[in-house]
């Protein structure tokens, strides 16, 4: 439902009755569909047959969104969640007017291309995820994907080289036979990287068996890896040293030098050289392997023998640092966003067991010791302490809990002793929810990234002809083949895109980390390309810019009756509602130990509010349009209060108004000053009244108001702000908001982070605090400022040593710089996004 609903002037409400009369558990005359469908707060499926599912007579349209504004997140056709009418001409189907990239994507909050065919594939195939351990090359893993997605019975899949998962949908008969496809799997990426293990992670998998505790049940056998490489460096840099000290000093035999530097090579480059020759033979020309040993060959075959054991030396060095530089960034950005414990202190009969995470069973006693984290989402049975929720929500300040309290796992138990009982296993608790959030962010591919692995198969080849071009045309002209072979070797080295296929995705994972940090989800690269377009934030009031914590300020009664009476009447047509505002009216009856009548039946009207039959009369609570739906007379001299008003009318006379007020959230008029000083306009939508609205926006500075609107009325005037400022954030709670957010370019919801809520939106915020709104977006634009940074650096540098090269000013140790060394300091740059600091605006 909307968030301020019947009780604010102009608003929607749900309530549920007190006898249930249909299978959804409400009273409403209707089906109810998803959860953030027709205004109520169930969380029933969609039926995609041939309606909403909310059981209204009209049809849908099935091409991507239905007809009614209930804005469902359909999964058919381009995966747009948008609620508008679209153009068909339009090659990604939003109906937008702003720049497209390829068919399948925009600016606006579409999905990329391998999280859309994933999530679109979904409903009719079977998901299978793998790690893919040992893979050291992002383009190799570029390769293994699109190999993968040639394989028949393969809906969609993608290959994360950030974080070495494998996430594919297959069609019901080939998902019949896992371990047969696995095995298709483990053969299309080891012929292209050799040593590459394709290991399936299922159900079972839970706790640290997945990315983080695959990696660490291989790390003795990579460990020994890397051990024989460095051997394999120091070795041959001490037999490339003594072989130039020989053939500079003249010291020794004439071919003793000659005879170093060749075993010298043999040890450097001999895996390289074998890994190229059964590359080829597979029908692999163009990978690293090959060029880095037609390179150094080619310097052998033209004598210069202390060159092809340099450059050959160099680039493993460059390679070593590259894959180390890669392994920590992934170890920190898990480590940031990875909480899940591996063991909890499970309490029986006989004392404390240590057991697996995944063992402990709802139900479960565990033993949460000051210093812990709370291992499992579950409620306090014993103890009381203050738990630092940091790591979930971003929010510094610890807050108290005690028996009774509901802890959330991955929050930081920082004094007295606790007794939880769990409530969610480990697969189905916060912190796994958290990083499968991030592991699906991960998936999802932002533009750039789909167009360097486009680019990157074009690039290659033309590096390649352009040396073979290189070393014969000028060399038929000038007869110097030396020096135009010598020439076309250094393209050779730089013809491998790693540098640029690596750099992007590895950017844009440590910005979802770095979010992570900060009590932010998003849902993908594409979420945070779109948040560095957003020109304006328009926000919705309760529970985003106010606390929602509302509170009964004053009872005016009329007619003969009491504050009391009035009071007590409108609790017992409130007591089943779930709304802040009900609540309050509720808590108001409470602290004065009213006795409430149960209501004999309860009618409730979207936008309005209340009818319900008490034991004593007909009564209504809601807004003046309620009042005048039942012709209930209005003093002409009645004044509109500021803050929030429930009329009350009893019998068709009004007897009283209930004023009802909120609280800003402390960091609010912060936050709005941040977004302005970005150069972002800000803009509020609300069900509540005008006054209310106004006095919030001048609290905080927000630019533009636009008060007593029903969901349809929010989306119509967010389209209206979009077709006047350009992209646009919508930042409310994620379900009640839901219309608003699928029309927004980028929807934020604000909460604790329930499934529902990262379900709907592109960014959750897992603190309550709006400061997360201009985070996120500093985070965005330093993420894609990151990428294009490492992008343009590597293409800089590449055709910088091409034009050395090609004037006869750059060697081959400039080349394999120009590849390696620019891919580590890529690698590096992208990392600096977990440390970035960002009180300054971006």
């Amino acid at each position: 439902m909307n968030k301020e609903n019947t009780h604010l002037a102009q608003e929607s409400g749900n309530h549920a009755c007190p006898s249930p009369t249909n299978e959804q558990g409400c009273c409403h005359n209707h089906t109810h569909g998803q959860a953030d469908s027709d205004g109520c707060e169930h969380g029933h499926q969609h039926d995609h047959s041939d309606s909403c599912g909310c059981g209204h007579t009209h049809q849908h349209d099935h091409s991507d969104s239905c007809s009614c504004e209930h804005g469902h997140m359909h999964k058919e056709s381009d995966g747009c969640r948008h609620t508008h009418q679209h153009d068909k001409a339009d090659p990604c189907g939003c109906g937008h007017n702003h720049t497209h990239g390829q068919a399948d994507s925009c600016n606006c909050m579409h999905e990329s291309q391998g999280a859309k065919l994933l999530d679109a594939q979904a409903a009719t195939g079977v998901k299978l995820t793998c790690l893919v351990d040992h893979l050291g090359c992002a383009n190799c893993a570029a390769k293994m994907e699109s190999r993968i997605n040639a394989l028949p019975g393969v809906n969609a899949a993608t290959l994360t080289f950030a974080t070495k998962q494998l996430r594919a949908v297959l069609s019901p008969e080939t998902a019949k036979d896992l371990p047969a496809i696995v095995a298709q799997f483990q053969s299309i990426c080891s012929s292209i990287e050799p040593g590459v293990v394709v290991t399936r992670l299922d159900s079972s998998h839970t706790g640290k068996q997945s990315l983080q505790t695959k990696s660490e049940e291989s790390k003795k056998h990579r460990f020994s890896n890397q051990q024989m490489d460095l051997i394999s460096i120091i070795t041959g840099a001490l037999l490339f040293l003594f072989g130039e000290i020989l053939e500079r000093t003249g010291a020794g035999h004439v071919y003793l030098p000659s005879g170093i530097f060749i075993a010298a090579y043999l040890i450097l480059g001999s895996q390289i050289l074998i890994t190229a020759a059964k590359n080829i033979a597979k029908g692999q020309v163009f990978d690293e392997n090959f060029l880095m040993g037609i390179a150094t060959l080619g310097a052998f075959a033209i004598g210069n023998f202390p060159e092809a054991v340099g450059v050959m030396l160099f680039y493993r060095i460059g390679e070593y640092f590259e894959e180390t530089a890669v392994s920590k960034s992934r170890a920190q950005i898990m480590d940031a966003v990875d909480l899940r414990p591996e063991t909890v202190n499970l309490v029986t009969g006989n004392g404390i067991s240590v057991i697996p995470a995944e063992e402990a069973r709802p139900g479960d006693l565990l033993l949460v010791r000051p210093g812990d984290r709370i291992p499992l989402d579950g409620t306090i049975a014993e103890g009381e302490s203050r738990l630092d929720t940091s790591p979930i929500t971003g929010e510094p300040v610890p807050v108290k809990a005690g028996v009774g309290d509901a802890v959330v796992s991955g929050c930081i138990n920082t004094s007295g002793t606790l007794h939880i009982h769990v409530d969610q296993s480990l697969e189905n608790s916060m912190v796994t929810r958290i990083l499968d959030s991030v592991e699906n962010a991960a998936a999802s591919k932002p533009k750039i990234d789909r167009f360097i692995t486009r680019f990157s198969r074009i690039y290659t080849p033309f590096v390649v002809f352009a040396a073979l071009a290189t070393a014969i045309l000028p060399s038929l002209v000038t007869g110097d083949w030396h020096h135009w072979i010598y020439t076309a070797l250094t393209f050779l080295v730089i013809s491998c895109p790693c540098a640029l296929v690596l750099s992007v995705p590895l950017a844009f994972f440590s910005g979802i980390g770095a979010g992570s940090k900060k009590g932010i989800l998003f849902k993908g690269g594409v979420s945070i390309e779109a948040l560095k377009h957003i020109s304006t934030v328009v926000m919705d009031k309760t529970g985003t810019l106010t606390k929602g914590d509302f509170s009964v300020q004053q009872i005016l009664p009329s007619q003969d009756f009491t504050e009391e009476e009035i009071l007590r009447l409108c609790a017992s047509c409130e007591q089943y509602s779930t709304h802040p505002i009900g609540a309050s009216i509720l808590a108001a009856a409470k602290d004065r130990k009213l006795s409430l009548d149960q209501p004999i039946s309860v009618e409730e009207f979207a936008g309005e509010g209340i009818r319900a039959e008490l034991p004593a009369g007909t009564a209504l609570a809601g807004n003046q349009a309620l009042l005048e739906r039942f012709h209930v007379p209005l003093p002409s001299e009645l004044q509109t209060q500021e803050g929030a008003e429930v009329f009350f009318a009893f019998q068709g006379t009004l007897t009283g108004r209930l004023l009802i007020s909120d609280t800003l959230k402390p960091g609010a008029s912060s936050a709005i000053h941040t977004l302005k000083q970005m150069q972002i306009k800000t803009a509020m939508l609300t069900g509540d009244a005008l006054a209310n609205a106004q006095s919030v926006a001048r609290q905080t500075g927000i630019d533009e108001v636009h008060a007593k609107l029903l969901p349809e009325g929010k989306l119509s005037k967010l389209q209206e702000i979009r077709s006047r400022t350009g992209s646009v954030m919508f930042v409310g709670d994620g379900i009640n908001d839901a219309p608003v957010l699928a029309g927004a370019d980028v929807g934020a919801a604000m909460g604790s982070g329930a499934d529902a809520a990262i379900e709907a939106a592109d960014v959750v915020f897992m603190t309550s605090d709006i400061k997360a709104v201009p985070d996120s977006i500093a985070i965005a634009k330093s993420t894609a400022r990151i990428a294009w940074q490492n992008v343009i650096f590597a293409l800089a540098i590449k055709a910088l040593v091409m034009i050395l090269g090609f004037t006869g000013y750059a060697s081959m140790w400039m080349a394999v710089f120009a590849d390696s060394g620019v891919a580590m300091l890529c690698v590096l740059n992208s990392i600096r996004i977990l440390y970035q600091k960002r009180e300054i605006p971006v």
